[in-house]
């Protein structure tokens, strides 16, 4: 099986159509989404209305569960926070009701897909440093040869021993049935490692081999949608030139 994954479209339909074209280029036989279609940017329906007609399995993100009314999001800052309630007043009552019916975790026999660290699915823990991947140490059984996650919006990988992890710092490697492996797969729609392109990744699980991508996309266009609706903040379009 050839996937194709991605992750945190955070509402940028630029962003992930260029992802989407994309991954045609790359004989892909399945698309999984990690969660995060919504929040932050200008376009939540159109991109809600793309992922649920393309992937095979889209996954609960925090900011799909904040504005699904599944997790209470007061402490989040100001910015987000009225994106999001700006994001639940929007969307179509379709789009409502399938963001309220995703689940927090799939699995397609030894690849697993969450948004947030397994270790407590309903916390959305990060992942990003050698320190986080190592909490998932004590479900060394119970994980999967590999899980991708999201969340972070950061390009990450760790092998995972019974007694040590290790960072994957390369593009592309294959798998060891020795370890367990969680890969962050960064961010579609924003970025934050200080590439402003958006990520995309593949995973051929028949021949065991994992790749990071990324794609340029017309970040100048999805900033604009965002600085021309009063109810976004500036901050959300600036941070797309920057990657950050």
């Amino acid at each position: 099986m050839r996937y194709g994954i991605f992750s945190d479209v955070h509402a940028n339909l630029d962003a992930l159509e260029a992802v989407l074209r994309a991954f045609e280029r790359e004989k892909i036989d399945a698309l999984v989404c990690l969660g995060d279609t919504v929040g932050y940017g200008a376009q939540p329906n159109d991109c809600c209305d793309i992922v649920k007609r393309v992937t095979r399995y889209t996954i609960l993100g925090n900011h799909d569960a904040a504005v699904a009314g599944r997790m209470d999001y007061s402490y989040y800052y100001d910015a987000a926070r009225e994106a999001l309630d700006w994001h639940s007043r929007q969307l179509t009552s379709e789009n409502m009701n399938w963001l309220r019916k995703l689940n927090y975790f799939e699995r397609d026999g030894a690849t697993h897909f969450c948004h947030g660290s397994p270790v407590d699915l309903e916390e959305f823990e990060y992942i990003f440093s050698v320190e986080q991947a190592a909490t998932c140490i004590p479900i060394w059984d119970s994980l999967g040869q590999i899980t991708f996650i999201g969340h972070s919006h950061l390009c990450k990988a760790f092998a995972i021993g019974r007694e040590r992890v290790y960072e994957v710092v390369t593009k592309e490697f294959e798998i060891h049935p020795e370890f367990r492996y969680i890969v962050s797969v960064g961010s579609v729609g924003q970025p934050r490692d200080h590439d402003p392109r958006a990520s995309y990744t593949i995973y051929d699980s028949g021949r065991g081999k994992f790749e990071f991508k990324r794609v340029e996309y017309d970040v100048g266009a999805a900033a604009r949608k965002i600085f021309n609706d009063a109810r976004l903040s500036d901050s959300f379009g600036a941070r797309l030139f920057a990657g950050v």
